[in-house]
This record gives structure tokens, C-alpha cells and sequence, in this order.
């Protein structure tokens, strides 16, 4: 009986972490209630050709890379594919309802070397930086070949510059 006491000890602050963490994601998902929730791609989008594959690994509030927006499944990695139109960019996330970042709400892309919970190779992860319902954020991927997803969603940033 002795002997089980600390295993019993271990367990229950395992319980007891797991327990914090939880309550800790449940209290970010009400501080971040206020964002309002991405919007659904256009139907009537034309078929592209600029289609990437990668990893989606986070979207944060602008310039806080260790502030998670946990609200409408963006907490959540998963594997993706970027529809980049010239009106804006489809995000299909697996798992996850599809959504739309119109030009208008890009403010820009760059890249980043970490975030939150993922450190890769310097300038690993592509940065789209947009407005979420008014709330500037950063969604983060890690793309298959991101060269050629940079210069597609450089045509997107440039149209929307070019039209303001």
C-alpha cells in the first residue's frame, strides 16, 4: 500500500494539469467570443489553378505569435490547401469548415522562423496577415513548396494594392 502512494500522487497532478489546461482553452474561447466568425468561400469562385498543399498551424492576433485564437476551429492544426483567386484565398483546412480571405482584408504575408507551439528552419512558416471581423490577425502554415505559394499570394496582396 505504501508503494502506491506515489503513484497515486503522480496520477492525481496529472488529473489536476489536465484539468488547468482545459479550463485554460475553455477561458481563451470566452476572451476571444468577441471575433466574429470566418467567412465561408464565394460559390461562385472561378476554378483555379493555384492550389497549395501544406500544414495550417495557427492563427494568432497580429504581432502576438503566442497569442492562439482558439474561436471557430482555428486552434486546431491540420493539413491544408490554399486556393489563392483573385478576389482572395480559400483556406481547406482538414477537419474544419473551409474559409475565405477576401483581398480586401489581406494586409500582407511574411515569414517566420516559430510560433505558439512549432519551431522550424529560419523562415519556414508563411505568415498571411489579414482581418478576422475587424481583428487584425496571423494565420501561419508550413507550406509544400513555398516559393510558388509566395509569388501566388503576392498576386493576390499586389491586385488588392493596385485597386485601392
Amino acid at each position: 500500500m505504501a508503494k502506491d502512494i506515489p503513484l497515486l500522487i503522480l496520477v492525481s497532478l496529472a488529473l489536476i494539469l489536465l484539468a488547468l489546461m482545459v479550463f485554460g482553452w475553455y477561458s481563451r474561447k470566452r476572451r476571444q467570443a468577441h471575433i466574429g466568425a470566418p467567412v465561408t468561400p464565394p460559390a461562385d469562385l472561378d476554378p483555379t489553378e493555384l492550389r497549395f498543399s501544406g500544414k495550417y498551424v495557427a492563427t494568432t492576433v497580429a504581432g502576438d505569435q503566442l497569442n492562439r485564437i482558439n474561436v471557430h476551429g482555428l486552434g486546431f492544426r491540420a493539413n491544408c490547401l490554399l486556393e489563392v483567386h483573385p478576389e482572395g484565398i480559400v483556406v481547406s483546412r482538414a477537419g474544419s469548415p473551409d474559409l475565405w480571405v477576401s483581398g480586401s482584408n489581406v494586409r500582407g504575408f511574411t515569414r517566420a522562423t516559430w510560433t505558439i507551439d512549432r519551431v522550424v528552419e529560419s523562415n519556414g512558416l508563411q505568415v498571411i496577415e489579414w482581418n478576422l471581423d475587424g481583428t487584425a490577425v496571423d494565420s501561419y502554415f508550413r507550406m509544400d513548396d513555398p516559393e510558388a505559394c509566395e509569388r501566388a499570394l503576392d498576386s493576390v496582396v499586389g491586385n488588392e494594392r493596385q485597386s485601392q
